[in-house]
């Protein structure tokens, strides 16, 4: 009985075996298993930082001409030209008493600044006087300017020392000692106002904004702003 069925088992391997091997193919071997790395992972780049922003031509820090702001901000020319000041006031600013010292925070960017201090200067135009004043300038009087950022942060150390919140803001001092300013918008005309705080007709602040008060702007300091 084994044999015979020995016999039959090694009939039916030979006769599975016989069609693969007529094929003259051989049985393919499994694939084989992709083999491990042993290369570093790449680490990600990291992120470029993005360039640096230029600074606006149009905003000037630190002390400036007028010369340099109305080539910076033609726009300011203009609104000299179709300025109208008060010639009577700007004439009689000859006649202060000298000595003082105006020190004129400005945004050249800012349209209360461009509106007030154009007028200024074309009051001065019109008496021959120069933006600078003293008494090369034809005036009795000397005028400082100081070009402030859009957040009114620069430059930190006259931006401080004025205490400055609003622009323009224009500080009269005689002997070292505040006398009163002008901020932001001139309630008579900055020529006039000027002439009154020059000429000891008035003190303090002077705003056609009637929501400033004293203390939403500097008390008069004693020493004027460093220039930065």
């Amino acid at each position: 009985m084994n044999s015979s069925r020995g016999t039959l088992f090694a009939a039916a391997v030979l006769a599975f075996a016989a069609p693969v091997a007529g094929s003259g193919r051989a049985l393919a071997a499994p694939p084989a298993a992709p083999a491990a790395s042993s290369a570093p992972v790449a680490a990600p780049a990291a992120p470029v930082a993005a360039p640096a922003a230029a600074p606006d031509p149009q905003v000037l820090v630190g002390p400036v001409t007028r010369e340099q702001v109305e080539a910076a901000v033609p726009a300011w020319v203009q609104a000299g030209v179709e300025a109208k000041p008060d010639v009577a006031a700007a004439r009689a600013l000859v006649g202060v008493a000298p000595g003082a010292e105006v020190t004129v925070l400005l945004g050249t960017w800012c349209s209360d600044s461009r509106r007030e201090i154009s007028r200024l200067w074309k009051a001065f135009d019109e008496i021959g006087a120069t933006s600078g004043g003293g008494a090369g300038g034809g005036l009795p009087f000397t005028l400082t300017y100081i070009g402030v950022d859009e957040a009114k942060r620069e430059p930190a150390a006259a931006v401080a020392a004025a205490g400055v919140k609003y622009v323009p803001t224009l500080i009269v001092r005689r002997d070292g000692r505040e006398v009163g300013r002008i901020v932001e918008s001139s309630p008579h005309g900055v020529e006039v106002d000027l002439l009154a705080l020059l000429g000891g007709k008035a003190a303090g602040l002077l705003t056609a904004n009637p929501k400033l008060t004293v203390a939403g702007s500097a008390p008069p300091s004693a020493a004027p702003p460093p220039q930065p």
